[in-house]
């Protein structure tokens, strides 16, 4: 596969979902809408661990951090944060039928949920609602879909 090509739908695919993460949805459809970005890193990490690693996760943090005007670095630290452990555990994540790595999924989303809102919590007293856990679960149930469109995309 080419070398290029492959960098191209890489970025594309993040592109798109970082396009899905900022899109205009009605507030109950909002609460539900998953880290996008974070999904589609967390699959190219572990397809190709060699090519998406820190660097991409970083990157695309701070992209994140100032399309959806948060706190400089909290969405950069959370997503490196995740593709660490990511990449630690790629080998066996392949293995892994869907279910388990949807189960790998909702912990990581939860983790990267949880310092979020560690971050928002440093700079004002936040409370903890149980809407702050449907990304979580939307994100761990959007995972089959995003695994298979993304299989597509590779094979492409």
């Amino acid at each position: 596969m080419n070398k290029d090509h492959n960098s191209v739908r890489i970025f594309v695919t993040l592109i798109i979902a970082m396009c899905l993460r900022i899109l205009p949805l009605p507030e109950s459809l909002a609460l539900l809408n998953p880290d996008w970005t974070l999904l589609v890193l967390m699959y190219w990490s572990v397809a190709i661990p060699e090519r998406v690693g820190i660097s991409y996760a970083w990157g695309f943090g701070i992209l994140t951090d100032v399309l959806t005007g948060r706190l400089f670095g909290q969405y950069a630290l959370a997503y490196s944060l995740i593709i660490y452990l990511c990449l630690i555990w790629h080998r066996r994540l392949r293995q892994f039928p869907l279910t388990q790595q949807s189960a790998f999924v909702f912990g990581c989303l939860l983790i990267s949920q949880l310092l979020l809102f560690w971050f928002e919590n440093l700079r004002s007293p936040a409370t903890l609602h149980g809407i702050f856990w449907l990304p979580v679960l939307s994100g761990t149930a959007s995972w089959f879909v995003v695994y298979r469109i993304m299989r597509l995309v590779q094979r492409f």
